[in-house]
């Protein structure tokens, strides 16, 4: 039986909602950080963006790798697995996460692409080999 992929606008609400909870796990993720520095704020610190960044990447790469679906993507029924159907890998987490950032700096090209991919595929999943699809 062939999957059905979820619409444009249910990976962006899925999208919203994580972006919404990735938002609280990085403002928590920094609070204990204040207390390093006197209260002061960290501006402009590479070691602070990094930190950030890799929070970032566990947030969505850890549920990929272990169930499939962030909780944004719990909330609305998608799921991602790769393209043989199975669990997605390290290395394909890394690469989706990668490369869907890059699919947002062209205007959300790489976003757009779904739409007219025939296999309903955004450009970071065909890079990374994974794929959404749209759970009961």
């Amino acid at each position: 039986m062939p999957h059905v992929h979820p619409s444009l606008l249910r990976r962006l609400a899925a999208i919203f909602y994580d972006a919404l909870l990735l938002f609280s796990v990085l403002f928590f993720a920094s609070f204990p950080l204040l207390f390093l520095t006197g209260g002061q704020a960290i501006e402009h610190n590479p070691l602070y963006t990094l930190y950030l960044f890799a929070i970032s990447f566990l947030y969505f790469a850890w549920p990929w790798v272990k169930s499939g679906q962030t909780l944004g993507m719990k909330a609305w029924r998608i799921a991602l697995q790769s393209m043989d159907g199975g669990k997605v890998t390290w290395r394909q987490a890394a690469l989706r996460f990668f490369a869907a950032l890059l699919s947002w700096l062209p205007l959300g090209l790489g976003f757009l692409w779904s739409l007219w991919d025939r296999e309903g595929l955004a450009w970071h999943d065909r890079l990374s080999g994974t794929r959404l699809v749209l759970l009961g």
